[in-house]
C-alpha cells in the first residue's frame, strides 16, 4: 500500500511538472519556437528576423533624413557677435540683429532637442516587430514610462533643474520675508494713525497670502500621486494661474475697501481733521520693507517662471507702494496737511486695483485659450522646418494657452501612399520633440494627404 501510494505520488508530481513545462512553452517567445507544443520551422523564425531587420532599416532611414537632412551649421553664419552689435550705431539695426540672435538661440534650442530626442523616440517604436507578444527589444520610452526628461541633453536638464531650484528658493525666502515684514508693520500701525500705513499693512498681509497660494500650488503641481494622476490625466499645471487669479480677485476687493475708507475720510465731517502720526518705529518698519522687497525684486526678476515673476511683480509693487505710503503721511505731518494721508491711500489703492486687475485678466485670457505669443510660434515653425525632410508639408500650426503652458496642434501633409507605420513614427516623433520644449504641455499631430481637406475642428465647438 505504501509502495502504491508512493507510485501515485510520483506520477502526479511528474504530471504536474509536465503541465508546468507546457504552460511555460505557451508563454514563451514564438520566435524561439517555445510558443507552440512543437518547435516552429526555421522559415518562420527567418521571416520574424527579416521583419525586424526591415523595421530597423526603416527607422534608421527616417533618423538619417531627420537628423542630417538640414544644414544646421549654415545658420550660424547669420549670428552677430556682441562686439559687432555694439559697434552698430543705428539703434534700429542694432535691435534687429539682437532679435535675430535671440531667434537663432531659439532655433538651436529646437535643433538640440530634435537631435537628442528623435533617435530615442524612433528606437521605441514597435518593439514587438514579429507580433508574437514578446518584445524583442525595449525602447527608451517604454523603459522610462513615456517620460522624456531622461532623453534631454544634460545641459538642458541642468539648466531647468537650476531654474526650479532658484524658483523654490525665491518662494521660500519670500514667505519668510513677508512674515517678518507683516509683524513689523503690525507694530508700526499700532503706533500710527496713518491710513496709508494701514493700507500698507493690508498689502503685506495679502502679500503673505499670495506667497502661500503660490507655494501651495507649486507643491500640488509637483506631487506625483497615482490617484491624482487618474483625476487629472493631463496634469495640474493650470492650478498655478488659478491660484494667481484667486489672489488678484482678493487683492482688488481688499483695496476697494481701503479706497472707500479713504474717500470717507476726505468727505466733510464734524470730527476735527489732523495729520496722521508717524513715529520713528513706523518709519523704520517702512524703510526696512522697502529695502528687503527691493532686494527680493531684483533677485526674482531673473527667474523666468510664472510663479516667481508674479512674486517679482508683487515685490516691485511693494517697493513703489511702501515708498509712497511713507512719503504721503511723512510730508503731511511735516507740512501739517491732514488730507495728504487719505489722498495718498486712495491713489495707492487705485494703483493696486489697476495693477492686479490686469494680472487677473491676463490669467483669465490664458485659461480661456489665448493664442501663444509670436516668439513661441516662430520656434514651432522652425520645429516644423526641422521635419521637412520627412514630410510633404504643414497645413496648419496652432498654439494656444491652457493656463501657463501651451498646447500645440500640427496638421501635417504626407503622400497618400505613405505606409501607416511611417506616418505613425513621424507623428509620434514630432509630438515628443514638441513636448520637449519647456513652454509646451501637450502636442497633437494629425495627418492629411491633401491640402484641400478640412483643417482644424468643428466650428460648432467654437460657438459653444
Amino acid at each position: 500500500m505504501v509502495g502504491k501510494r508512493h507510485s501515485l505520488s510520483e506520477r502526479s508530481h511528474s504530471n504536474a511538472s509536465s503541465h508546468h513545462e507546457a504552460n511555460g512553452r505557451k508563454k514563451g517567445d514564438l520566435e524561439s519556437g517555445n510558443g507552440d507544443a512543437r518547435p516552429r520551422p526555421n522559415i518562420f523564425r527567418f521571416r520574424d528576423a527579416a521583419r525586424t531587420a526591415l523595421g530597423d532599416a526603416r527607422r534608421e532611414e527616417l533618423k538619417t533624413k531627420l537628423l542630417h537632412g538640414i544644414d544646421r551649421q549654415d545658420l550660424e553664419r547669420f549670428r552677430k557677435s556682441p562686439e559687432e552689435i555694439k559697434s552698430i550705431e543705428n539703434k534700429g539695426v542694432r535691435a534687429f540683429y539682437e532679435a535675430q540672435n535671440e531667434r537663432l538661440n531659439d532655433w538651436f534650442e529646437v535643433d538640440h532637442l530634435v537631435m537628442a530626442l528623435a533617435d530615442d523616440v524612433l528606437d521605441s517604436m514597435n518593439p514587438d516587430a514579429d507580433e508574437d507578444g514578446e518584445n524583442e527589444r525595449e525602447g527608451g520610452l517604454q523603459h522610462m514610462q513615456g517620460n522624456i526628461w531622461e532623453f534631454l541633453p544634460e545641459d538642458v536638464k541642468k539648466e531647468r533643474e537650476k531654474g526650479e531650484k532658484k524658483a523654490k528658493w525665491a518662494i521660500n525666502i519670500n514667505v519668510i520675508a513677508n512674515i517678518l515684514l507683516l509683524v513689523a508693520k503690525i507694530i508700526a500701525a499700532f503706533y500710527s494713525s496713518s491710513l496709508s500705513l494701514i493700507a500698507s499693512l493690508v498689502d503685506s498681509g495679502l502679500d503673505l497670502l499670495c506667497t502661500l497660494i503660490v507655494w501651495t500650488t507649486n507643491r500640488l503641481v509637483s506631487w506625483r500621486i497615482k490617484s491624482l494622476h487618474k483625476r487629472f490625466p493631463v496634469g495640474r499645471r493650470r492650478i498655478e494661474p488659478l491660484g494667481i487669479l484667486v489672489f488678484s480677485i482678493i487683492m482688488v476687493i481688499s483695496f476697494l475697501q481701503i479706497l472707500q475708507e479713504s474717500v470717507q475720510k476726505l468727505l466733510p465731517s464734524d470730527e476735527p481733521k489732523k495729520p496722521a502720526d508717524l513715529p520713528p518705529v513706523a518709519i523704520g518698519a517702512m524703510l526696512g520693507t522697502i529695502i528687503i522687497k527691493g532686494i527680493i525684486w531684483i533677485g526674482c526678476a531673473r527667474i523666468k517662471t510664472t510663479q516667481v515673476q508674479a512674486l517679482a511683480q508683487d515685490c516691485k509693487t511693494d517697493v513703489y507702494f511702501n515708498t509712497l505710503s511713507l512719503l504721503f503721511p511723512f510730508i503731511g505731518q511735516r507740512t501739517n496737511t491732514w488730507w495728504l494721508d487719505p489722498v495718498g491711500a486712495a491713489l495707492l489703492s487705485l494703483f493696486i486695483i489697476y495693477d492686479w486687475a490686469g494680472t487677473g485678466f491676463e490669467n483669465v485670457t490664458r485659461l480661456s485659450g489665448q493664442t501663444a505669443n509670436e516668439h513661441l510660434l516662430k520656434k514651432l515653425m522652425y520645429m516644423a522646418y526641422r521635419f521637412s525632410p520627412v514630410v510633404g508639408g504643414f497645413k496648419n500650426i496652432t498654439a494656444y494657452h491652457a493656463g501657463d503652458g501651451v498646447w500645440v496642434e500640427f496638421d501635417v501633409l504626407l503622400d497618400g501612399n505613405t505606409k501607416l507605420y511611417k506616418s505613425h513614427d513621424i507623428s509620434e516623433t514630432l509630438q515628443y520633440c514638441a513636448e520637449g520644449l519647456p513652454e509646451v504641455d501637450r502636442c497633437f499631430v494629425s495627418m492629411d494627404y491633401t491640402q484641400a481637406g478640412p483643417t482644424g475642428h468643428a466650428e460648432d465647438a467654437e460657438r459653444t
